[in-house]
């Protein structure tokens, strides 16, 4: 498999010295977060064929069975203050819509912040981790992905069967999963280059993407539960809403949001 990903790479790809490949491993975001804690440099990646203990956003898990999908983590030293890196998960989603329609001509849609979809379905998700220095500023960034690409319906759990997908399942053929692999390492390495030099064109493809705008939303913080209409994605990569009990336009940056008509909300 790494042969084939490595074949598969740009001449121009920058990181390829850094790039560690498992057959299982508990989560590649995991185990860099532990390899930045041993100075692993900037462009270091961890690919997996199985994750163990696969995580998502809130500490959801994430399923992660071997010969099915792209489970790949990415390490970056990017040494800014937080705030300027509020639009990392934005970025890295852009990236990754990108790395998908290089590798088999279609292009999802981004449920904000970090889910990719096709057809009203899941294919991938996004996690991304920062650590801070002393001085505040931060140490490193993991960028985490799994993107499913041979699984059928009835490899899913039964609670996940409507709402998740894959990339075969939307095409009606098998993936090239090192090819994907390789252009979602190709693709991360172009978005560092333009982190933040291309922030403003990023966040404009973003919007173009961005199957939320323009829907009904239900945001979740808590046992708080609003509902709004989201209208755009703010300079930070936050989600600009219209509350529905107010009338109040407000970003949002944090919290749970349900899109109506996607993954079951009616």
């Amino acid at each position: 498999m790494l042969d084939r990903i490595l074949a598969a790479l740009p001449r121009d790809y920058p990181w390829q010295a850094g790039i560690q490949y498992f057959d299982s491993i508990d989560s590649t975001n995991t185990y860099l977060k532990k390899q930045a804690a041993l100075g692993a440099p900037h462009g270091t990646a961890a690919i997996a064929d199985c994750q163990t203990l696969g995580r998502g956003r809130l500490g959801r898990s994430f399923q992660s069975p071997s010969g099915c999908g792209i489970y790949l983590s990415v390490l970056l030293r990017p040494n800014c203050p937080p705030q300027d890196l509020m639009h990392l998960t934005c970025a890295a989603a852009e990236a990754m819509c990108d790395a998908v329609e290089k590798a088999v001509g279609l292009r999802p849609g981004i449920k904000w912040t970090n889910d990719l979809v096709v057809g009203n379905r899941k294919i991938a998700g996004i996690l991304t981790e920062n650590g801070l220095n002393a001085q505040g500023l931060v140490d490193y960034a993991v960028i985490g992905t799994g993107i499913n690409c041979c699984q059928q319906p009835e490899d899913f759990p039964a609670e996940l069967r409507s709402t998740a997908g894959s990339l075969s399942m939307a095409l009606g053929r098998s993936v090239d999963r090192p090819e994907l692999a390789a252009q979602m390492l190709a693709a991360l390495a172009r978005m560092d280059d333009a982190l933040f030099t291309g922030k403003e064109r990023m966040l404009s493809r973003y919007r173009q993407d961005c199957i939320t705008l323009g829907k009904e939303i239900s945001l979740v913080r808590g046992t708080e539960i609003r509902h709004g209409t989201a209208l755009d994605i703010g300079p930070q990569g936050d989600l600009i809403v219209r509350f529905s009990d107010t009338g109040e336009v407000a970003p949002v940056s944090s919290g749970e949001v349900s899109v109506r008509g996607l993954y079951g909300y009616v």
